[in-house]
């Protein structure tokens, strides 16, 4: 338990820095709701789990070069302000996938070349649009909060109507899904872990990339 909190503690130093340099940025230019930011640029209270920046995902493929979570602003603000609620109540959010530029898309759809599981990137996601994020809660010590399935799994269990489930499980997945929606998130049914900003829909699929070694020079 002490590692686990320990790695934890360390994972929030690390991106301080760059928090609080993006903060300062962010005060001294204007930048456009739809204008594609850096979330540790804006907060230090988050955890990651960038799932397909590694190979355990469904995939069982890498396919990120690095583990980034780039977002609209729109999106970068609500979500931080969900998050604030969040650590209040002793939690925060873990995230395992935020923008995904249209090139991973392709990418993931050659590998699974399902729409049940991968949309299709001639009509692209809302993840492709900034606009979507895919989160669980940890608690004070990165233990993730207990939510019936693991992320990504595509059973039934993992639906926000799937009621055979443990008091605690469904008190989790309503606390996540009560906070999201009242800073401005869609529930996504078939998948509790999956949120889409409301303002963020109308948004073009986009094909915006990060280029990781200017991300880690930064350090």
């Amino acid at each position: 338990m002490k590692l686990v909190k320990n790695i934890c503690s360390i994972a929030i130093t690390v991106i301080f820095s760059a928090s609080v340099f993006g903060q300062i940025q962010a005060e001294n230019q204007m930048v456009a709701d739809t204008t594609f930011v850096n979330l540790k640029d804006y907060s230090s209270d988050f955890i990651y789990d960038m799932k397909y920046a590694t190979d355990d995902n469904f995939l069982k493929a890498k396919v990120y070069d690095c583990d980034e979570c780039y977002l609209r602003l729109q999106t970068v603000r609500a979500l931080v302000e969900a998050n604030r609620e969040f650590v209040k109540k002793g939690y925060k959010i873990k995230l395992f996938d935020c923008y995904r530029p249209l090139s991973i898309q392709k990418k993931m759809w050659k590998i699974v070349s399902n729409p049940k599981y991968v949309a299709d990137p001639k009509k692209g996601s809302i993840h492709n649009r900034g606009g979507a994020v895919d989160i669980t809660l940890v608690d004070e010590n990165c233990i993730e909060l207990l939510m019936g399935t693991q992320f990504d799994h595509f059973g039934i269990e993992a639906s926000h109507k799937y009621t055979k489930l443990s008091k605690e499980i469904l008190n989790n997945r309503k606390l996540l899904k009560t906070v999201m929606q009242k800073h401005g998130f869609n529930a996504f049914d078939s998948e509790w872990w999956h949120y889409n900003l409301k303002a963020g829909l109308n948004e073009k699929v986009s094909n915006t990339n990060w280029n990781c070694n200017l991300l880690l020079d930064a350090f």
